[in-house]
């Protein structure tokens, strides 16, 4: 009996799908490029159950059911080509390559492209949920050709996790580069995320000066609200744990973050789509501040700097900083959504939001209880272009506005940086304000540079230039088209 799946890279993400195929009744072939990995896989997890090895391509691609289907868990990037270059000689018309790791998604489209070419099918899927998530249940966003969904869709729905009402945590999300597009929005979300929970852990330990049991009780009852989510839990378990000699590990760990990419990318992708997302790429600049520590210990010491303690009713603060924390999340969230839909619109992938939003309700990082509330938001209104704008979300934003804007303005008041927070709040003000100071910002250009303007009182499209001191002319820069 041939396998249904063959999946090559074998470490731990890797291993752990595998694992989760068998569960589910699916046989897989499993390779790694250093071959001794798959005698270790064997002997070990994979000891005792219906998993095969293959020691090369072409005993992979042998042992497989047609149209074969191959999963690269690889790094992103060179090696997913080189796998690619590879394969392709390999293997016949139909046959589907699926690309499992964090490819950015230009890579993807570039990939389906070439492959459809060979009469081949390409499917990259972000899988999310780390190494519990694969083993268990991860989220899985597959997009890229779409010849090749219902092949794969068994296997993947099977394997993924499951909302509470059993809906799978996998859809087709779209054609060429949508499913890594929205992996890589997932994982900035992610780093908005953890960046505020990073802040209010700061706030908490600096300006109230709380013990670390004291944290770990409260993020325990945060979860309890609509903060309930994948990222609290594990903070609150990180508040707590302890070394062998009974010290709190977290104060034992360096306080310079590493980053793989994904949050750059998104930072980067909304930058040139004109996406003002400005949380998650505070949140990049936040861990890319962290790495300068040396830098920050000699400017701690030359500027004197301390955190001053917080005054007042600490329980009122925990509470303020708790609705701080779950407004400027919305915001993460909104600001990743308005990303999707941007690509979305200028890529034709016709994304499906509120689908999206259920595909991160359970087994990755960012699941949390309020995504069932924005699959809602979407499905009542699929042209919703801010999340904020949906009645329940504008409730809890109204709710929260005054403790946000407190909490916030206390950190500056104290001197502990709050980058993710007040960059959210930011926005929101931003973004509920009529009329922006831009038009100097259009004066000043037009001044500089005749780089013109629009009028309030004439209609949009037409643009207008001033000679501002009387000797620049009437020349404007747009009539130039070099």
């Amino acid at each position: 009996m041939k396998a249904d799946i063959g999946v090559i890279g074998l470490a731990v993400m890797g291993q752990n799908l595998i694992l989760n195929m068998n569960d589910h009744g699916f046989k897989v072939v499993a390779h790694n490029r250093t071959t001794s990995k798959v005698d270790e896989f064997l002997e070990g997890g994979a000891k005792g159950t219906n998993i095969v090895g293959a020691y090369s391509l072409e005993e992979l691609v042998e042992k497989l059911e047609k149209p074969r289907k191959v999963m690269l868990m690889v790094r992103a990037g060179d090696v997913v080509d080189q796998f690619i270059d590879a394969l392709t000689p390999l293997l016949e018309e139909g046959d589907i390559i699926i690309d499992g790791g964090n490819s950015n998604y230009p890579d993807t489209t570039r990939r389906v492209n070439a492959l459809a070419e060979k009469g081949l099918v390409y499917i990259g899927a972000g899988v999310s949920g780390g190494e519990e998530g694969a083993r268990f249940g991860p989220s899985i966003m597959p997009g890229g050709d779409p010849r090749g969904w219902e092949a794969v869709k068994p296997i993947f729905q099977a394997i993924s996790a499951k909302t509470d009402g059993g809906e799978p945590c996998c859809d087709w999300v779209g054609k060429e580069g949508a499913g890594h597009f929205v992996k890589m929005v997932h994982n900035g979300i992610e780093y908005g995320d953890m960046q505020l929970i990073s802040e209010a852990y700061h706030f908490m330990k600096e300006g109230l000066g709380m013990t670390h049991d004291e944290m770990q009780a409260t993020l325990a009852e945060w979860n309890k609200t609509e903060l309930n989510s994948y990222l609290i839990e594990i903070s609150r378990d990180i508040l707590g744990y302890r070394d062998e000699d009974g010290d709190i590990v977290l104060e034992k760990i360096l306080d310079t973050a590493g980053q793989k990419g994904t949050g750059k990318w998104t930072g980067i992708n909304a930058l040139d789509f004109g996406i003002p997302l400005t949380l998650i790429t505070e949140s990049v600049f936040a861990r890319a501040l962290s790495a300068r520590k040396e830098e920050r210990e000699q400017a701690a010491e030359l500027f004197g700097h301390k955190v001053e303690a917080v005054e007042g009713d600490r329980e009122q603060w925990l509470e303020a900083l708790r609705q701080a924390l779950l407004a400027a999340k919305i915001i993460s969230y909104a600001q990743g959504f308005m990303l999707i839909r941007e690509a979305s619109e200028q890529y034709d992938w016709e994304l499906n939001y509120g689908n999206v939003a259920l595909l991160w309700r359970g087994g990755c990082i960012i699941r949390s209880a309020f995504l069932g509330n924005i699959r809602d938001a979407f499905e009542k209104d699929p042209e919703l272009k801010f999340l904020g704008s949906d009645s329940y979300f504008k409730a809890i934003l109204d709710d929260c506005s005054a403790s946000w804007r407190k909490v916030v303005a206390k950190s500056f008041e104290i001197g502990l940086p709050m980058p993710g927070m007040s960059s959210a709040l930011t926005f929101l003000n931003g973004y509920t304000t009529a009329r922006l100071p831009a038009n100097m910002l259009q004066a000043q250009r037009d001044y500089f540079g005749a780089h013109t303007y629009e009028r309030t009182d004439k209609p949009r499209g037409e643009f207008f230039h001033t000679n501002w001191t009387g000797k620049g002319g009437n020349t404007v820069s747009t009539t130039y088209n070099s």
